[in-house]
């Protein structure tokens, strides 16, 4: 099984690697301009990693297979980006880096994980459904996904499909340890 720790500066070539092969699936169902976004640029994600909000997911020899990419927007955490490589998909690695960053949510106090996606595709917003998040209504988005949102579409990202989820973070266990060790309890 793999294991989840901040990227190592080092890596930030192989996270971008890792999300353009997280393209092709898009293409397959005639995304193309989806499947053809540059990745995150490299300035991005030093800034994550120097923040410590650049999680990795690691096979057994220790490489990135996948990655999630936090950041602070009103008031909540953010997932920018998360990707896993298509030869690691389907194995739980995205719902179980979701995970982390709730639980680094919680420790900071922040109240819950938002993150914008498209609404039809499968391993999008349905996906994020079955792990917990809900779409906000046009009332419910604060400024900062709206603003979000604005920016997809100046790239190109169609605004009917787009949509902005929320999950709520349960608060700091005031007993201490992670979810999993007060699951484990």
């Amino acid at each position: 099984m793999e294991r989840s720790r901040i990227a190592r500066a080092g890596e930030l070539t192989e996270v971008q690697r890792i999300e353009v092969a997280s393209g092709a699936p898009f293409r397959e169902i005639g995304m193309t301009l989806v499947a053809d976004m540059p990745p995150l640029p490299l300035d991005a994600l030093a800034a994550g990693q120097r923040a410590g909000r650049l999680w990795v997911a690691t096979d057994p020899a220790d490489r990135p297979i996948a990655f999630v990419l936090a950041d602070l927007v009103d008031g909540a955490a953010h997932v920018q980006q998360i990707s896993v490589d298509p030869a690691y998909a389907r194995r739980g690695i995205g719902r179980r880096l979701l995970d982390g960053v709730a639980g680094w949510a919680a420790t900071e106090g922040l109240p819950a994980l938002t993150l914008t996606t498209f609404r039809s595709v499968p391993w999008n917003g349905p996906y994020y459904v079955r792990c917990g998040f809900r779409e906000l209504a046009g009332a419910e988005l604060t400024p900062g996904l709206v603003e979000l949102l604005a920016a997809e579409a100046a790239l190109g990202l169609d605004p009917a499909e787009r949509i902005a989820m929320r999950r709520p973070v349960p608060g700091p266990d005031p007993g201490g340890g992670s979810a999993a060790e007060r699951n484990s309890r």
